[in-house]
C-alpha cells in the first residue's frame, strides 16, 4: 500500500507539471510522512552521498565541450562537409542531416543539445532547398537521438554509475549501434524519396577538390571525437579525463579560429552550469526515491514477477522494452533511468544478461521515448525551431519509427553488435 502511495504521489506531482526532480523528492517525502516512521532529514542525508561518484564528473565536462564546439562554429563546418559527402545522393539534405548528426554525436552527449544546436542549421538549410518544414523537423528529431548512443553520452555516464559497469566499455559499445541507426535512417530516407513520398531535391555532385576543402575546414572539428575514441581504445585515459582534454581542445580551437570570444566562453560556462545543475539535481532527488523503492523490495518483486512469466531472456527483454517505451512517452528520460535500472538489475543478473549490452538497450529505449508523443521533449524543441504544429511533426515522424524499431530489435537481440568492440579492446 505504501509503495503504491509512492508511485501515485509521483504521478500526481508529474501531472501537476512539477519539475521531475522536485516530484521525485516530494514523492519520497510523502511516503515518509504517511508510510514510515523515519525522520524527514533522511531525504537530504541520502542526496549528497548519491552524488559521490568520480564518473559523474564527466557530465559537466561533456556538456561544456559540446557547448564550446557548437559556439565555435563547428556545426556549420560539419554540415558543409556532410553536404559535400552525401548531398548528391537521392534524399539530398535529409541524408546530410543524418551524417552531420553522426559526426556531431561525437562532440555532445545530450540529444536535446544536438537537436537545438545542429538542428537549427539543418532545418534552415533543408527548408531553403525545398524540403517541407515538418519533414525537416522529423529527420532532425530522429537523427538527434543518435547523439547519446555514440560517445560521449551523459545518459551513459549515469547508467554506468548506477549499474557499476566500466564507462569506457559502455562508450565503446555505442559506436557500432550508433552507426547502424544512422544507416537505417538513411535507408528510410532513400526509400521515401525513391517512391515519391517526399520531395527531396539533391545537390549536384561536387568536384573532388571541393570535398577536400570542406574536409580540411572540418578536420580540426572531426579531431575531437577521434581523440575521444582513440583515447578509449588505447586506454590512455579515463572517459572523464578525456572529457577534460576535449574541453581544453575546444577552447584552443575556438580562439585559434577566432570564432570564440571571452563573452562566448562565459555564456558556455553559464549554459553548462544550468544544464549540469538540472541533471545532477535530478540524480540527487532520485536517490531517496530509489531508497524507498529498495527497502520495499520492489526489485525482488519485479524480478519474481517477470521471471514468473518466463525464464527466456528474449521474452523478458521484450517485456522490458515495452515497459521502457511506454514510460518514455510520459516521463523525463533521466528520471526513468534512475527508477528503472535499480529495479531491473536483479532480473538481468538472474538471466545472465550482460549489463553493458543492457545499457545500450535502456539508453536507446529512452531516447526513442524522447521523440514519441505525447511528451517527447525533442518533438517540442523541433516544433519551436521549425515553427510547426505538434500534429504536423507527429505525422512527419511516423515513418521513422520503422527503422528505429528495427534498430531496437537489432540492439536487443544481437548482443555482439554492442559488445564486439569492448571485447576486442579487452582482448576477449
Amino acid at each position: 500500500m505504501t509503495l503504491a502511495l509512492l508511485f501515485f504521489s509521483l504521478a500526481v506531482f508529474v501531472g501537476l507539471e512539477i519539475p521531475i526532480a522536485f516530484a521525485l523528492a516530494l514523492a519520497a517525502v510523502t511516503y515518509l510522512l504517511v508510510g514510515a516512521s523515519v525522520p524527514m532529514t533522511l531525504v537530504v542525508q541520502r542526496m549528497a552521498p548519491g552524488l559521490d561518484s568520480f564518473p559523474l564528473l564527466a557530465i559537466p565536462l561533456f556538456v561544456l565541450a559540446g557547448n564550446l564546439l557548437n559556439r565555435a562554429g563547428i556545426a556549420d563546418r560539419i554540415f558543409a562537409f556532410a553536404v559535400a559527402l552525401v548531398g548528391h545522393v537521392r534524399g539530398g539534405l535529409a541524408h546530410v542531416n543524418v551524417v552531420a548528426s553522426l559526426i556531431f554525436a561525437g562532440m555532445s552527449g545530450v540529444a536535446q543539445a544536438d537537436a537545438a544546436g545542429l538542428g537549427t542549421v539543418e532545418i534552415k538549410a533543408m527548408r531553403q532547398n525545398g524540403f517541407s518544414a515538418p519533414f525537416s523537423a522529423a529527420v532532425t528529431a530522429a537523427s538527434a537521438i543518435i547523439g547519446p548512443i555514440i560517445p560521449p553520452s551523459v545518459i551513459m555516464v549515469i547508467y554506468a554509475v548506477m549499474a557499476q559497469v566500466p564507462l569506457s566499455d559502455l562508450f565503446l559499445a555505442g559506436i557500432l549501434p550508433g552507426l547502424g541507426i544512422g544507416l537505417l535512417l538513411m535507408a528510410t530516407i532513400w526509400f521515401l524519396a525513391a517512391t515519391g513520398r517526399i520531395e527531396a531535391p539533391v545537390s549536384p555532385r561536387p568536384p573532388l577538390g571541393e570535398i577536400r576543402r570542406s574536409f580540411v575546414r572540418a578536420l580540426l572539428a572531426l579531431a575531437a571525437p577521434a581523440f575521444l575514441v582513440a583515447g578509449m581504445l588505447a586506454g590512455a585515459a579515463t572517459p572523464t579525463e578525456l572529457g577534460a582534454i576535449i574541453v581544453i581542445y575546444a577552447i584552443v580551437l575556438g580562439f585559434a579560429n577566432r570564432e570564440l570570444s571571452l563573452a562566448d566562453l562565459l555564456k558556455c560556462f553559464v549554459d553548462t552550469l544550468v544544464a549540469s545543475g538540472v541533471l545532477v539535481f535530478i540524480i540527487a532527488a532520485a536517490v531517496p526515491f530509489g531508497w524507498v523503492v529498495a527497502i520495499n523490495n520492489l526489485p525482488a518483486a519485479l524480478a519474481e514477477g517477470l521471471l514468473g512469466i518466463s525464464h527466456q531472456p528474449w521474452v523478458v527483454l521484450a517485456m522490458i522494452n515495452l515497459m521502457l517505451l511506454v514510460a518514455g512517452c510520459f516521463m523525463e528520460t533521466t528520471a526513468i533511468l534512475l527508477i528503472a535500472v535499480p529495479a531491473l538489475l536483479p532480473v538481468l543478473i538472474a538471466l545472465d544478461v550482460d549489463l553493458v549490452h543492457f545499457g545500450l538497450i535502456v539508453v536507446f529505449n529512452l531516447l526513442v521515448g524522447a521523440i514519441t508523443p505525447p511528451f517527447g521533449v525533442i518533438l517540442f524543441i523541433m516544433m519551436d525551431i521549425a515553427q510547426i504544429s505538434f500534429r504536423q511533426i507527429v505525422r512527419a515522424i511516423l515513418p521513422f519509427y520503422v527503422p528505429l524499431a528495427a534498430a531496437l530489435l537489432l540492439i536487443t537481440y544481437w548482443p555482439e553488435l554492442s559488445l564486439w568492440l569492448p571485447h576486442l579492446v579487452d582482448g576477449r
